[in-house]
């Protein structure tokens, strides 16, 4: 298991991560999720060593990350870090040999990995020639090739077309099923919400909400009703008398407190029409997320 621990960076009075705690085990798949500047990337570079952290600590299964724990990681980094005019299949051999797996075992990986990527017709040209998604895949290929026991991807999805986000979910599902833990950022909440076991939410290098995606989106007790009327003579907006999220014509989507009367909610809406949705539950992650993004603890 990675465990990180009170993980703290400054860079002059900036506060790059404050305090920041969070733990992946074997075999589960963990979101890391916030604003731009909030803190990931800071994260991620210190598992690997690329910046000391001013205090806290980083552990593999108890003991400190080292280099041998290290060997055993694979990173994809925010910013790329592939030779250009080097052919696809040979780079990702390259680096499988710089990590100690062998050759022939390099070559046989490298191989393998394109075809589950399918780049396998690509892999005599140079990455220069490949467009930006299929330069991704060959990113994320390389930190798979040394079949790690932790994956840590920094915004992955980034720059991929749908066909190529299912394929990429598909291989983290087989990766974790296998007993693989994966940390990964990004933006894409929607996604996040659907492939991950837990998440971890930082805003301004402060961690401000971990754990399942359930608990998540009900820590703040808050509820969300979404109502939906046919052909409306009244604004929807108006009539409900609570904190809109969303609106359409003839939709809204409104903030419930936990003890929020619904009964008296729907006769409100019902001012504006006949009734044809009348929805409750847990506010999205998206709806979570920005509630702590402006400030608001959950």
């Amino acid at each position: 298991m990675l465990d990180i621990q009170g993980l703290s960076k400054r860079y002059g009075d900036i506060v790059a991560v404050d305090d920041v705690a969070l733990a992946v085990k074997r075999g589960r798949i963990v979101g890391f999720v916030g604003p731009n500047g909030a803190g990931k990337s800071t994260t991620m570079r210190s598992i690997f060593g690329l910046v000391e952290p001013d205090s806290g600590s980083i552990s593999w299964d108890g003991a400190p990350v080292d280099r041998r724990a290290l060997a055993r990681f694979g990173y994809m980094p925010e910013q790329r870090g592939l030779y250009p005019k080097m052919k696809v299949a040979e780079q990702i051999a390259f680096f499988a040999e710089l990590k100690g797996v062998d050759r022939s075992t390099a070559g046989q990986r490298a191989t393998a990995i394109l075809d589950t990527l399918g780049l396998a017709d690509r892999r005599d040209d140079a990455v220069e020639k490949l467009s930006h998604g299929n330069q991704q895949r060959v990113q994320l290929a390389v930190s798979l090739v040394t079949e790690p026991e932790l994956l840590v991807l920094d915004e992955p999805f980034n720059g991929l077309d749908p066909v190529a986000v299912e394929t990429l979910q598909q291989v983290l599902r087989a990766r974790v099923s296998q007993g693989v833990g994966v940390l990964f950022s990004s933006h894409q909440l929607d996604l996040v919400e659907r492939i991950c076991d837990e998440i971890v939410v930082i805003v301004a290098g402060r961690v401000r909400a971990s754990g399942t995606v359930a608990a998540v989106r009900g820590a703040s007790g808050a509820r969300v009703c979404t109502i939906e009327v046919d052909r409306p003579t009244a604004s929807l907006t108006e009539v409900v008398d609570a904190p809109v999220l969303r609106s359409t014509a003839t939709s809204v989507v409104v903030e419930v407190g936990s003890d929020g009367d619904l009964d008296d909610l729907l006769a409100r809406a019902r001012r504006a029409g006949p009734i044809v949705r009348f929805d409750y539950d847990l506010p999205s992650l998206q709806d979570a997320f920005t509630r702590l993004a402006e400030g608001i603890e959950l």
